[in-house]
């Protein structure tokens, strides 16, 4: 499913998902399921989105963003934390398939 979506950045933050104006804030405001088990605090890697294009139109990775990024399955040298990952311009990405949060398939698997 392709989506486009028009942000303004003076409306930032949209929610309280990952830092203020990230790829993940916008993506839940939006409708935009991306998992974020560890709250989009960047202890994780489920949030794992690949940028497609307009990789510099976000703020740049820090060495700990890189450091969880790694742990990603399939991860890429275009992939990033949607939860840190400030949006500042047009960008495109992919939300792997891949992308699992365990907590959350425990639960429905137990219900």
């Amino acid at each position: 499913m392709d989506k486009t979506v028009e942000v303004n950045p003076d409306e930032y933050p949209y929610g309280d998902h990952g830092l203020p104006g990230s790829l993940l804030d916008i993506a839940l405001v939006n409708g935009i399921p991306i998992e974020h088990a560890c709250g989009g605090v960047g202890a994780c890697a489920t949030c794992h989105v690949i940028v497609t294009a307009g990789r510099e139109n976000l703020s740049p990775p820090t060495e700990e963003e890189l450091d969880q990024v790694e742990l990603a399955p399939g991860s890429t040298p275009d992939s990033r934390l949607a939860c840190r990952a400030v949006v500042r311009g047009d960008v495109t990405v992919t939300i792997p398939t891949w992308n699992r949060n365990a907590v959350r398939e425990h639960d429905t698997l137990s219900s």
